[in-house]
């Protein structure tokens, strides 16, 4: 059953196949002021991530304004929007940690 967004109509639609898509709202109001975010709410990471007065300060590619803290998937500016994407972001925050670490211990 499929239903209209602007009458709420509700109709059985016959499909052999389906791609969901839930939106496109980051839902990240409750960082604002923790983490920098552009203009619609995605968190800014990496080059994009702003530091003290504006200056590139050599953040690692996922990271936040907040030293240490990765974003990855839908909600980073900048990313693909796509599943197979966000898996990928995820499995290099985690390599970016070890490096994270590695550098505070160095």
């Amino acid at each position: 059953m499929v239903a209209g967004r602007r009458d709420g109509t509700r109709r059985d639609l016959d499909a052999r196949a389906l791609f969901a898509f839930i939106g496109a709202d980051p839902r990240t109001g409750w960082l604002d002021g923790v983490l920098a975010l552009d203009r619609s709410g995605f968190i800014l990471t990496g080059r994009d991530a702003p530091g003290p007065g504006g200056q590139d300060i050599g953040r690692l590619p996922l990271e936040t304004t907040v030293p240490g803290v990765f974003a990855a998937g839908d909600v980073r500016s900048g990313s693909i929007k796509r599943v197979a994407s966000a898996v990928g972001e995820g499995s290099m925050a985690v390599r970016l940690v070890h490096d994270h670490l590695a550098r505070r211990l160095a």
